[in-house]
């Protein structure tokens, strides 16, 4: 666990904590940044990793299949752990649960206990998760919105087709099938794109983080952050071992299911009115906690074969 933590936390620790500490001596224009990586940065990451990635169509099925059945039923965990709660705090208990960081902390890890293979297998994963988590934010706080609007299917999908990375997926799978390379030039400005977003991620988390303040924490704040932490890797071996997962695609999914709550799941209660202060209670939790959680279950991912 001891090289876990120092091989593997130590570097996302350290960027991450650099930003918080700048967040926290001085303002940081935060937006700006948020929207650099998710409508730049990001899409390039996914251009890039498509268009060079060995897995093939059917693996990628199987992976992508396998994070929404977790996430589905992250979403149910959390929704227990709220029982008996008002409706706003039980959907934000739920939505805490079955969010989590796959991009910030998810890749980065990834790539230093996997290598490029398995960042691979994570940046697919990735790549599901941010449309799932624009559906899922709408879907679970459409009818509960403080501010009385409700979301239909046309609002989901507006909020998921807005998104550049979805249509810049849909194009690199285009020439992906059609075999039609970009010229080189091309390909090595985005690449260069592509590695200027793993820093650029841990530093906004770091940045958010900073600048989030101490939320009040309750028992249903920790029951949530438990079933994020302790309950998502442990539903991911079991679904992954059920849709067909195997090595290095399994561990993937396990590895990517026990990352801390997303701050993204915090934005998403606040602009479709959920209690953002219980999900900024369980990103907190979830995020410190996982510090020891990532670790145990690194030193523990070579026992999958």
């Amino acid at each position: 666990m001891f090289q876990a933590l120092s091989n593997v936390l130590l570097p996302v620790m350290i960027v991450a904590g650099l930003g918080a500490l700048l967040a926290s001596r001085m303002k940081i224009d935060q937006v700006t940044i948020s929207r650099i990586t998710m409508y730049l940065l990001i899409p390039a990451l996914v251009l890039d990793v498509i268009l060079r990635t060995p897995i093939k169509a059917a693996e990628a099925g199987q992976l992508g299949l396998a994070f929404l059945l977790v996430m589905g039923m992250s979403l149910g965990l959390g929704a227990l752990a709220g029982l008996g709660r008002p409706d706003a705090e039980r959907r934000s208990l739920s939505a805490a649960s079955g969010i989590w960081n796959s991009g910030n902390m998810g890749l980065p890890i990834a790539l230093f206990v996997f290598g490029d293979s398995g960042f691979d297998r994570a940046t697919v994963v990735f790549l599901v998760s941010i449309v799932a988590m624009y559906i899922v934010g709408p879907a679970i706080y459409g009818s509960a919105s403080k501010s009385g609007q409700r979301y239909g299917v046309a609002d989901i999908l507006r909020s998921v087709f807005r998104l550049p990375t979805i249509w810049v997926a849909l194009f690199a799978l285009g020439l992906r099938v059609l075999n039609v390379p970009l010229p080189q030039g091309v390909t090595r400005g985005v690449a260069l794109l592509a590695q200027a977003t793993l820093p650029l991620v841990l530093l906004s988390l770091g940045l958010q983080l900073g600048a989030g303040g101490w939320p009040p924490l309750n028992r249903r704040v920790w029951l949530a952050s438990a079933a994020r932490l302790i309950g998502g890797p442990l539903i991911a071996l079991a679904v992954g071992y059920l849709v067909g997962l195997r090595s290095e695609s399994l561990a993937v999914l396990v590895l990517s299911a026990s990352m801390p709550t997303a701050v993204n799941a915090l934005l998403i209660a606040q602009e479709y009115g959920g209690d953002s202060e219980t999900v900024a209670g369980v990103v907190l939790v979830t995020t410190l906690g996982s510090v020891l959680s990532i670790a145990a279950v690194v030193a523990l991912l070579p026992l999958l074969g």
